[in-house]
């Protein structure tokens, strides 16, 4: 078309070519707006299997980035070892000491009138009195005995991955949830910034329609905008992921520009959802390592069977041989077992600070190279983010085509 004809046309049609930027500027936003939403909704497949429907990118594929969130977690974040290092064993039993007397009066009672009834019945109230008050006077050692085993073991019995990877993609509500508090800003920055790189695309497409009158350069352009615009915001969340000046123009990924606010984010919601107290403890005594657990205690009722049967012959005719020691040590161990956590949660709180999990997960999340800090996230994204691109590349040749029908003549 001559320039004459082309000036011409924009002088009369004006409104048209100066709403298009603003409508692709809409373009853009929508369709961030929705590539952020298709990341994390529907948490449940919806639609006609296989292929006729949409589940959120982090649900469908929760195991896989839970297996590599928990990975970093566990390899450049927490050790077990430090947890179990961070608990005073004679703090633990003032804690929990009137629950822990009460569970080993139960524990002592209800074995030896088990394993021994008939001397157990046989003995007057203040013998059989006197035997647990023995026991109960070896508790803090018997503490201080246990988690000296359960720290020097700390590998074996407790599985931090196990028990990350588990609570991470067991719901998938729980994932989704996690990702999107820790990445809030970063969501609203892909959506806004498809106004502004829509814009700029929406000036371009302007001209291009006022020198072609070419109608099917609206949904071809609208599609550009729609996966450009896509593409470019989830680019710039992450690269550069080290500091770029071009003069007076520093250019820092938005993700890693947030490194020590992030940090203390997401060891929050470490602490509050995935590595709890509770969780912990319920891992300790039912997870897949709490046979280990069960070892242990079966050690330290053993020796205090050992130690305490002695102490007690002179008011009790305890006499008992090797087997017998052990089936009663197999039997104290089970009952304490059973009785372990309830007697725990009594200390949440303490237990809690002296773990710190949330400062632990925070000073080393501050510390981690641009890299392994970067996976926090970007697993989220990268396998699939080329279907985030070209969905919302199609809403925006759709968004265009609309514009055809509406603004051309």
């Amino acid at each position: 078309m001559h320039v004459d004809a082309v000036v011409t046309d924009l002088a009369e049609h004006w409104p048209v070519y100066a709403a298009i930027p603003f409508i692709a500027a809409l373009i853009g936003y929508v369709t961030n707006r929705v590539a952020v939403e298709m990341m994390f909704r529907p948490l449940e497949f919806t639609g006609i299997r296989p292929f006729l429907g949409w589940q959120g990118v982090v649900p469908r594929h929760r195991a896989r980035i839970a297996a590599i969130a928990a990975n970093l977690l566990t390899r450049k974040l927490i050790d077990p070892g430090e947890v179990m290092a961070a608990v005073d064993p004679h703090r633990l039993t003032r804690e929990i000491e009137q629950p822990l007397l009460h569970a080993i009066d139960h524990i002592c009672r209800d074995v030896l009138a088990e394993t021994q009834p008939q001397v157990w019945e046989s003995l007057p109230q203040v013998a059989q009195d006197l035997v647990v008050k023995q026991v109960q006077a070896a508790a803090p050692a018997m503490v201080a005995d246990l988690l000296a085993q359960l720290r020097d073991n700390a590998g074996d019995v407790l599985d931090l991955q196990h028990i990350a990877v588990e609570r991470l993609s067991r719901e998938p509500g729980v994932l989704v949830r996690i990702l999107r508090d820790i990445c809030a800003p970063e969501l609203g920055y892909i959506a806004r910034s498809g106004l502004y790189f829509g814009f700029l695309f929406g000036l371009v497409q302007s001209v291009a329609v006022a020198v072609t009158k070419e109608p099917l350069i609206m949904p071809a352009i609208g599609f550009a905008i729609g996966s450009a615009t896509n593409w470019l915001a989830m680019t710039m969340v992450f690269r550069p992921s080290t500091p770029v000046r071009f003069g007076p123009i520093r250019l820092h990924g938005h993700f890693h520009r947030r490194q020590d606010r992030v940090a203390a984010d997401y060891a929050g919601v470490i602490a509050r959802e995935v590595l709890t107290t509770g969780t912990l403890m319920h891992a300790l005594l039912r997870g897949p390592q709490s046979d280990r657990v069960f070892v242990m205690l079966h050690r330290v009722a053993a020796t205090a069977v050992a130690e305490h049967a002695g102490q007690a012959r002179p008011v009790a005719t305890l006499a008992i041989g090797e087997q017998r020691a052990q089936r009663i040590a197999y039997a104290a161990a089970t009952e304490a077992m059973a009785r372990f956590e309830d007697t725990a949660r009594h200390a949440e709180r303490y237990l809690s600070e002296a773990a710190d999990i949330a400062g632990l997960v925070e000073r080393r999340t501050r510390l981690l190279g641009p890299r392994d800090y970067e996976a926090l996230l970007r697993p989220a994204f990268r396998q699939h983010e080329w279907k985030l691109i070209v969905a919302g590349g199609v809403i925006g040749g759709l968004i265009g085509q609309l514009q055809a029908l509406l603004l051309l003549p």
